[in-house]
Formats: C-alpha cells, structure tokens, sequence
C-alpha cells in the first residue's frame, strides 16, 4: 500500500476542519494504522468518518488491506510540528540524544527545534552548593530523542 497516497485522502478528507494526519503505518499483510490529532479533540465517530473516506478512495479488488484509523493518545511522541505549536505553553517531558530527560514548559516551537524553560541546578561561583535557576534554552530537533506531554498525576 502507498503510505503518502492514504496520507493524502486523509488530508483531503480532514481539510476545513481543526483535524489534522500525524502517522501512517503499514505492515507487509496491508494492516494499515492511520493516527490523527486535532488542535481540540478527536471524537470515535470522526474516526470512523475518516475510516470510511479511507475505504471509499482505496481499491480492495486490487489489494486487500485492513485499518484502523487512531488519535494521538497522551504519553505518545510528538511526530509534527502542529503536535508541538498545539502545546505550546504545556508541560513537555524531552529526552535528549544524551540521555538526559528533562520537564519543561514547552515556550516555542519551529522548523528547526523548541525552546524549552526550566530550573535547574547551576553552580553559583562562590558557594558550595548549587542553586536552583531558572533557565530558558533552545534545543534542535536533531538533539532530541523524543517530546512528549506531560501530565503530572499528584
């Protein structure tokens, strides 16, 4: 199955509403996994609306395939930039390339990367112990590894 083609009948049959495409696997049986996101919420019934849309512009004579057609659950990676302008504002958890994970107020987002604001510990010349500060930094997407949402449950 063309991956970029159902991406596209997606997007074509999500245009004028605030619904938007963010991944589209396929397996090697055509088990296709189409998952979706909104700038405000994802109902089941416009999931099944896309589902049919899907099915109606695909040709299951000329191969078989099955779909599911998902939302973008909270906990999962941000995979577009519409993800990241979406929490803008938001608590973010990043895992960095280094390994380093940080929890962060998600202050802005680009093409190239995200800037990030947060305490941390800095050593302070003069004292023995470092001192909480706030600090405002950018990051490349390149540096990290993933961005997720994060909901603090206490």
């Amino acid at each position: 199955m063309d991956i970029e083609k159902i991406k596209e009948i997606a997007g074509q049959a999500l245009e004028g509403s605030d619904m938007f495409v963010v991944d589209c696997t396929c397996t090697p049986s055509n088990e296709i996994t189409l998952t979706i996101d909104s700038d405000t919420h994802v109902t089941i019934d416009a999931c099944a609306e896309l589902s049919r849309a899907v099915e109606e512009a695909l040709d299951r004579d000329e191969e078989d395939f099955s779909l599911t057609v998902t939302s973008a659950g909270i906990g999962e990676d941000l995979r577009t930039l519409r993800q990241y302008r979406k929490l803008v504002g938001s608590p973010v958890e990043v895992l960095l390339g280094s390994g380093v994970k940080i929890l962060a107020t998600l202050d802005d987002a680009d093409g190239e990367g995200v800037t990030l604001s947060y305490d941390e510990k800095v050593a302070v010349e003069g004292k023995k112990r470092k001192e909480l500060q706030h600090v405002v930094r950018r990051y490349t997407f390149d540096e990290i590894k993933y961005t997720r949402e994060y909901l603090d449950y206490k």
